[in-house]
Parts: structure tokens; C-alpha cells; sequence
């Protein structure tokens, strides 16, 4: 099997400080982040950004020192959300696009996300992938329910898409497709020919989706976005969640690869001076 992608997603859209101390709001807090994931064996970073007072923004300032912090101190991936927070428009979300950074995700369709709804109809998605082609940003497809996946091949058949690209399937979302394992063996069937794939469980599936993950040969997502915590009534850090996939995926013979290792697996182009954070095993 191909070497583990480990993406951590620190920061979210729905988490507050007072649910944890933990949250990086500040980019030098998400600088610091990303040095710890990375020295614990993540190879890519999911980027939600936060006003100093802890708020959602979109605002193209604040990803790009998100950006330059993360970037001084790791040689991840970096991967933007173009999903923002519920109520942003797709104008703002699309923005930082801008910035060019190696990846940033395309939600395949809209969902109810708890009491809201997280809208992505075909204008919207049209119109992000249409800003990632053009700031040659390569997509990862979330895709929250078993539609989406029809609805990418819809996006591809118009030309819109290119196919395959990288598929992360988020279960668990109280609206969406619930987070099983028999849910996630459908979705891998029901790939798109040739694509990769990771899976994020919310909430307590985290870990049991993850193990599935590992011996699936997929890659995982783990991270305070999904889950805060590392067992009952325990706050995680990232870097706990990370390592205890790395130690696990080790128990499991599956290598994890590193920030080179990802590129190469998901068809980025090698990073100018790569390395940077990485311990040496």
C-alpha cells in the first residue's frame, strides 16, 4: 500500500476557544501548530483562519501570514478551505484562492449541517473550481454524502473538473451521511477510477474510521475541526491525534509518508527548499 497521508485540520469553521484552550486562532499560533504536526508525522494541513477574537474570517490578509507561518515553520501541504464558515458568501470564500496555495477543498453539494444548511449548488461549485483552475490550485473533493460523488462526475462531464483528483469523505456531520464503516467501504467502491482518498470521522469516529482507513490503504484526516478529544473527557492536541495515527498505522506495517512522499502521491510538484520541520528518522 501506498504510504500513509496524515492531513490534520487544527482549526474549523464550528470549534470556540472556550471548548478547548487548544485552538489556533492567531497565525502564529498556527505556525506553531504546524510545527508539531509535522514533527509528529503530518504531511498535510487543512486551513480554517480566525479573527484574534476567535471568530471565522475568510479574509485574504489573515490566510496569507496563516500561509508565511506555516510555512516558516514546515514544509506541509498546505490546503485552504474554500468552505469557510456557514453564512460566508461564495465570493469569500473563493478569495484566498488568490493566494495560490498547493491545495484547497471543493465541497461536491449541499448539506444540512446540524441546524443549518451548507450550500453548494452548481453555480457555487462551478464557480470555485473555475477560481482554482485558474489559480492553478489543485482541488480535494469533500464529499459529506454518497450524491456528491455524482455530482463531481457531473462537474467532470461538464468540464469543469478534471478527473481523478483527491477525495476526502467527512462522515459524521449530524445531516449528513453517518459515520460507519460500511458507509465508507460504499463511497471507496464508488470512486472515481483512479482517485486517492482520505476519510475524516467526526466526533468519536475519528479513531475507528481511521483504523479502517489504514487497512483500507486510504489516507486519514484527524484534528480539533473533527474531534477535541483524544479519549473520554480528555482534551487532545493535534500533535496527540497525529502521533497516535502514526503509532498505529506502525502497529498496522503501513509507512507514513512524509511531506515529499504526499506531494509525489497526490501529483503536486516537489516544494523549493522541502524539508524544513521535519525530524530525521
Amino acid at each position: 500500500m501506498q504510504p500513509l497521508i496524515i492531513t490534520c485540520a487544527p482549526v474549523g469553521a464550528e470549534l470556540t476557544p472556550e471548548q478547548t484552550p487548544h485552538l489556533a486562532v492567531t497565525p502564529k499560533q498556527l505556525g506553531a501548530v504546524a510545527a508539531e504536526v509535522v514533527q509528529a508525522g503530518a504531511s498535510l494541513i487543512h486551513v480554517h483562519c480566525r479573527n484574534d477574537d476567535g471568530t471565522n474570517t475568510h479574509d485574504v490578509a489573515r490566510f496569507r501570514a496563516a500561509y508565511e507561518a506555516i510555512r516558516a515553520n514546515s514544509d506541509l501541504i498546505v490546503q485552504f478551505s474554500t468552505g469557510g464558515a456557514i453564512g460566508m458568501t461564495p465570493k469569500e470564500r473563493a478569495a484566498v484562492l488568490q493566494l495560490r496555495p498547493e491545495m484547497a477543498t471543493l465541497t461536491c453539494g449541499s448539506v444540512n449541517f446540524g441546524d443549518e444548511i451548507f450550500e453548494n449548488s452548481f453555480p457555487i461549485m462551478r464557480a470555485i473550481a473555475a477560481a482554482m483552475k485558474e489559480y492553478g490550485v489543485r482541488p480535494e473533493l469533500e464529499i459529506f454524502d454518497k450524491g456528491h460523488l455524482a455530482n463531481a462526475r457531473r462537474l467532470a462531464t461538464e468540464g469543469v473538473l478534471a478527473l481523478p483528483q483527491h477525495v476526502d469523505f467527512v462522515l459524521g456531520v449530524p445531516g449528513a451521511l453517518e459515520a460507519s464503516v460500511q458507509n465508507l467501504c460504499e463511497l471507496v467502491r464508488d470512486l472515481p477510477e483512479g482517485c486517492t482518498w482520505s476519510v475524516a470521522g467526526i466526533g468519536r469516529q475519528q479513531l475507528p474510521l481511521a483504523m479502517a482507513a489504514i487497512a483500507m490503504g486510504g489516507h486519514v484526516r484527524v484534528g480539533l475541526e473533527d474531534n477535541i478529544y483524544y479519549s473520554k473527557g480528555r482534551l487532545a492536541t493535534n500533535g496527540e491525534l497525529v502521533a497516535r495515527i502514526v503509532r498505529i498505522a506502525g502497529e498496522a506495517g503501513r509507512p507514513v509518508a512524509t511531506p515529499a512522499q504526499a506531494r509525489e502521491i497526490l501529483s503536486l510538484p516537489p516544494l523549493a527548499g522541502a524539508g524544513i520541520g521535519r525530524v530525521a528518522s
